[in-house]
């Protein structure tokens, strides 16, 4: 029995590195997904800036990105002139306001 036992530990002590080494060839879950995570094509965050500035009387402060819906979204953080703070959320796809919080 123990003789059996390594016997089947020296066969299977190749096939073990190789495939480790066949798990390195693939790529992890979500590489080369973009920053949503999501891996649909975003639409840049400066050309969503510009298109918010030219409809926001409000200084521009920060973005974080994360979903809304389930859809990949762009939170952005505005100043606006009387002091206050607002989020606009914006579809990170289409660029479409899709929200706002606060102000």
């Amino acid at each position: 029995m123990i003789v059996r036992l390594a016997i089947a530990a020296l066969l299977l002590a190749p096939a073990v590195p190789a495939m480790a080494a066949g798990q390195d060839e693939r790529p992890s879950p979500g590489a080369g997904q973009d920053d949503a995570g999501h891996g649909a094509h975003l639409m840049p965050l400066s050309k969503v800036i510009l298109m918010l500035q030219s409809k926001v009387k409000g200084q521009y402060i920060n973005t974080t990105v994360g979903d809304q819906g389930g859809r990949p979204a762009y939170f952005t953080q505005w100043r606006m002139p009387n002091g206050r703070m607002v989020v606009l959320i914006v579809d990170a796809e289409t660029g479409a306001m899709i929200g706002r919080q606060g102000g």
